[in-house]
């Protein structure tokens, strides 16, 4: 397969070409995101693109980390996949959006994986959501791959200990992976499991994708979303003046 996986869900933007087998080539380029996700995603997967030497309309899908995270990201993110997809062919290329925390989950499995270390019987991805908040979301290592505990939630640092006991099994040790580790160090120390940093990657997208892609998870670009997570991404200007934005300006949606 001919795969193009974006990921722009943190401050650092991802984008890979590739197959998703484990022995199959791959391109991949890494670099600042934020505020300009948008203006440099294109001309990169351009340049991906002319690296492999794959025209546009020969990909079978693409492939986008569709949240939670950043909401800029999310939106950058889905709508350049949905513009490629139409842009490619009359028809449209397949799409396939991805929970951003189970790749960051894969990103820490495949570390462990490649220094040869054994996999942990739970991994939980941990993304700082600001505000005083983490994105959390459990997943079991199984043979076939990661299973989904419990679907991505917010969650207080604080509060972390005791939702892990209700969703993880009796006396597993996870492997808490992510950056909400550096966000909330002092809260989450006491956190039973090993921890890790890692982020959400392009690559790891591509790896998740020829699974899902079988259990039918592409879709019409059209019907393709951000999972934002937050219900509220944005308050009423009458909100703000009334009360103050209460979010950083960053993450408020005129």
């Amino acid at each position: 397969m001919r795969l193009l996986a974006i990921e722009t869900s943190t401050d650092t933007l991802s984008v890979a070409l590739g197959s998703g087998a484990a022995d199959g080539a791959l391109w991949q380029h890494s670099g600042p995101g934020g505020a300009q996700a948008s203006a440099t995603l294109l001309p990169l997967v351009r340049d991906l693109l002319n690296q492999a030497g794959w025209p546009l309309a020969t990909l079978d899908a693409v492939v986008f980390g569709r949240g939670p995270g950043s909401f800029t990201g999310l939106r950058t993110a889905c709508a350049v996949a949905q513009g490629l997809a139409y842009g490619a062919r009359p028809e449209g290329i397949p799409v396939l959006p991805v929970d951003t925390l189970l790749a960051l989950a894969e990103e820490a499995r495949h570390a462990l994986e490649q220094r040869g270390e054994p996999a942990p019987s739970a991994i939980v991805a941990l993304l700082d959501a600001r505000m005083g908040e983490l994105y959390v979301a459990p997943y079991a290592c199984e043979a076939g791959g990661l299973r989904t505990l419990a679907p991505p939630r917010l969650c207080a640092p604080a509060d972390l200990a005791a939702y892990l006991d209700q969703v993880l099994p009796h006396g597993a040790e996870p492997l808490l992976a992510g950056n909400a580790l550096r966000a909330y160090p002092d809260l989450l120390a006491p956190v039973r499991g090993t921890h890790a940093s890692a982020l959400p990657t392009a690559a790891a997208l591509l790896r998740l994708a020829p699974r899902l892609l079988a259990e039918g998870g592409a879709m019409a670009a059209r019907d393709a979303l951000p999972l934002y997570v937050r219900d509220k991404v944005a308050r009423t200007t009458a909100e703000r003046e009334g009360q103050g934005s209460g979010l950083p300006s960053a993450e408020v949606t005129p």
